[in-house]
């Protein structure tokens, strides 16, 4: 009697609550279907924040392009160059020492997505955190859409980066000439 009890609760418990599992398979399933991101963020770096608007392409190519601060971030997959268009400040940097080179890359996201334990922010978003070397990535989901929502790393110079996402566009057509890295004047 016991355990037929046990079993009808654990039938009813897994039909009235979708399971971690199965949210973790749906953001999976999103990310595989997607090709490209297109959407505007506000970024936190401290006590600065800055907003702006970013493209991303898989695999690992990127074009942010900064409001405030009137600078571009453009990433053609290997390099990653800032560009402060007011000042012609430039600095590049090799992707891989940055973190950005594993959130642009789709399938380490799904493989890493695949064997974490996913968790609860807030009752509103679905989290993961990656280990990357000394530090963590930290990605979040929407818990209604499971679409991606932001990030939290470190930049090079270890200081606590919050990137926030809205207005998210999925695999609209994107002009490739965006990730062409911009010259240095």
């Amino acid at each position: 009697m016991l355990k037929n009890f046990i079993l009808v609760f654990l039938i009813l418990f897994s039909i009235s609550n979708p399971t971690y599992a199965s949210i973790k398979k749906k953001i999976i399933n999103n990310l595989t279907k997607t090709d490209n991101l297109e959407f505007e963020f506000k970024q936190t770096i401290g006590e600065k924040t800055e907003n702006g608007n970013c493209i991303i392409q898989y695999p690992k190519k990127i074009y942010c392009s900064y409001e405030n601060t009137k600078k571009i971030m453009v990433s053609n997959g290997k390099y990653l160059v800032i560009k402060n268009l007011n000042n012609n400040q430039y600095y590049n940097y090799q992707l891989k020492k940055t973190p950005l080179e594993l959130l642009l890359d789709k399938n380490f996201l799904i493989s890493q997505i695949n064997i974490l334990e996913s968790r609860d922010v807030d009752d509103k978003y679905i989290g993961f955190t990656i280990p990357n070397n000394k530090n963590k990535i930290n990605i979040f989901f929407d818990k209604k859409t499971l679409k991606l929502t932001g990030w939290q790393t470190e930049d090079i110079y270890k200081n606590l980066v919050i990137t926030y996402i809205y207005n998210l566009k999925l695999n609209q057509n994107i002009d490739r000439n965006k990730f062409k890295l911009p010259k240095m004047n």
